[in-house]
């Protein structure tokens, strides 16, 4: 690829990504102007189903059966649960759990 085709794909991916994020604001920007109950349907729920998909994810190679038998997985998850009941800030969960589960492996098992 050559840099001006680089460029030229940098460029539309940039361009596509803001026009998906600012669409929704310039359609619904309307005083009166209320989303469709199916967006704010999914607004509601969304949130909720990316989380249990990251846990999911995070947790789909962890074998009982093998090395330190998901201990630190399970500490560190009672962490982000813990951590989400006490300040209910999603990117703080996230974070202490990770920042949880990295000591963990480093410096316990």
């Amino acid at each position: 690829m050559t840099a001006v085709q680089m460029g030229l794909t940098v460029a539309v991916c940039a361009a596509a990504t803001m026009v998906t994020r600012f669409l929704p604001f310039l359609i619904f920007s309307g005083k009166d102007q209320q989303p469709p109950e199916a967006v704010q349907y999914l607004g509601r729920v969304l949130p909720a189903a990316i989380f249990g998909m990251l846990v999911v994810y995070c947790l789909k190679n962890v074998t009982p059966l093998e090395g330190s038998r998901g201990i630190p997985e399970a500490l560190a998850l009672l962490a982000t649960v813990a951590l989400h009941k006490w300040k209910h800030q999603t990117l703080l969960s996230i974070a202490g759990g990770t920042l949880c589960y990295v000591l963990l492996v480093q410096l316990v098992f």
